[in-house]
């Protein structure tokens, strides 16, 4: 299975088996989570020195190779239990030293295998390795291979495991308090149930990508641009751009405070689209995810009629001219005041020409309360974007870059990473120069 895969499950009875090739040891933990993805208690961790969850529906055991497992009855597991999440983590070091990290899903009266997870973590020290969830009255499987930095106690204080249990498991240090919870962004319950599943785990992953670079409770505005010149329609056709929209659509959804998010499209001139609001993400995408002159081409057949809201795209034009979309949203945030700081998720396929003007429109804006992240669709020439880096002169950097051959093919945890990891930088500097208050 690939990361976020799920299936259906069709035994009763399960078992969750973590593995490995070699490294240091890597012990497990399960997690008996309500609907709102919180333990009730401390008798909802069952791990190795706390082996037996209330009635027994889940156990702690080992497996033949000597490698740790939990074994679930599904069945048995009371209705208020809506999720079984297993953990996994070490008490030496980074679980990027452990070579072969897997996760077995394995019916647990056959010994068949129902499903095989590879995981490659990397710096992180804990991570939700796989989860049962019911859907509809029926339990599924989830791959997740979602990463913490602060071992066991973090990733147990995100589920609200506080205090700790008597029996804290080993090797993990005991939890810390958990973070006030976030309400729900108002729409998700909106979504189709594949859509609010994928944002649930990308919300997650945006929550530890912060983390890595020390962000917990942070609010931001959030901003989304994306190009819409000619060189862009195969990318539009393809869906890639679209998967790109909603995969930013959870970054709002974590860091705005009602999970809305402002987009711009732009080519020759710039149009602000509608607001993106949740819940009406898949008709967002469908009506305002385009390119190119709308209707069908030949001179004497009239375009097709627009949908409310729809901006006309022949009005954009076929040019990159980044630095009028740049200008227009700076002037919206100067209109539009928050007391909180603007990120800007900025998307391209490069052929930028307008060097000049775009660095005259970001350096005039390192004074402004917005950081602009930059990222492009391909390996074209970026001009000023791809050494702005470098450029002296301004308050502070308030631009940040980076380019991938294929985004589609890049994993949302390194997409995240990538996204957020300058975002926490700025803001410190920022702060310090007294460009946020």
């Amino acid at each position: 299975m690939s990361m976020g895969a799920n299936l259906p499950v069709d035994v009763d009875r399960v078992r969750l088996e973590l593995g490995r090739a070699d490294g240091p040891a890597v012990s497990a933990a399960a997690l008996l989570l309500t609907g709102a993805g919180r333990v009730r208690s401390g008798a909802d961790l069952v791990a190795r020195d706390q082996p037996g969850a209330p009635g027994d529906a889940v156990r702690h055991v080992g497996t033949p190779d000597g490698a740790e497992a939990v074994e679930v009855d599904l069945a048995a597991l009371p209705d208020s239990t809506e999720r079984v999440a297993l953990c996994a983590w070490t008490g030496s070091g980074t679980l990027g030293r452990v070579t072969g990290l897997r996760l077995r899903l394995v019916a647990a009266g056959s010994g068949t295998v129902l499903a095989h997870f590879d995981m490659a973590p990397r710096s992180e020290t804990a991570l939700v390795a796989g989860e049962l969830y019911r859907r509809e009255g029926r339990w599924r499987f989830r791959a997740v291979g979602q990463g913490y930095d602060h071992g066991f106690a973090g990733l147990a204080a995100d589920f609200g495991l506080t205090p700790a249990p008597a029996r804290a498991p080993r090797p993990g240090p005991a939890p810390r308090p958990a973070p006030p919870a976030r309400p729900q962004t108002r729409g998700e319950e909106l979504l189709p149930a594949d859509m609010g599943e994928r944002l649930s785990l990308r919300k997650q992953q945006v929550a530890t990508s912060l983390r890595k670079g020390g962000l917990t409770g942070v609010t931001a505005r959030v901003i989304l641009v994306l190009d819409a010149s000619g060189s862009m329609s195969g990318l539009y056709a393809k869906g890639t751009v679209a998967r790109v929209a909603e995969r930013m659509a959870a970054v709002a959804a974590l860091l705005d405070d009602d999970g809305t998010m402002q987009a711009w499209t732009f080519a020759t001139r710039p149009a602000r689209l509608p607001d993106l609001h949740l819940g009406e993400l898949p008709e967002w995408l469908r009506l305002h995810v385009r390119v190119g002159q709308l209707g069908v081409i030949g001179r004497k057949k009239r375009p097709k009629s627009r949908a409310d809201g729809q901006v006309d795209m022949r009005t954009v034009g076929i040019q990159n001219e980044e630095q009028k979309v740049i200008a227009d949203v700076r002037a919206y945030v100067r209109d539009h005041p928050v007391p909180l700081p603007t990120l800007v998720l900025f998307f391209s396929d490069g052929g930028v020409y307008r060097s000049k003007e775009i660095e005259r429109e970001l350096r005039a804006a390192a004074d402004e309360p917005v950081f602009w992240q930059f990222v492009g669709l391909g390996r074209s020439h970026y001009g000023v974007l791809e050494y702005f880096d470098t450029l002296a002169g301004r308050t502070v950097d308030n631009v940040g870059f980076f380019a991938v051959d294929d985004v589609d093919q890049v994993a949302d945890p390194e997409l995240y990473d990538r996204l957020l990891s300058e975002f926490p930088l700025w803001l410190g500097a920022a702060r310090e120069a007294g460009v946020l208050r």
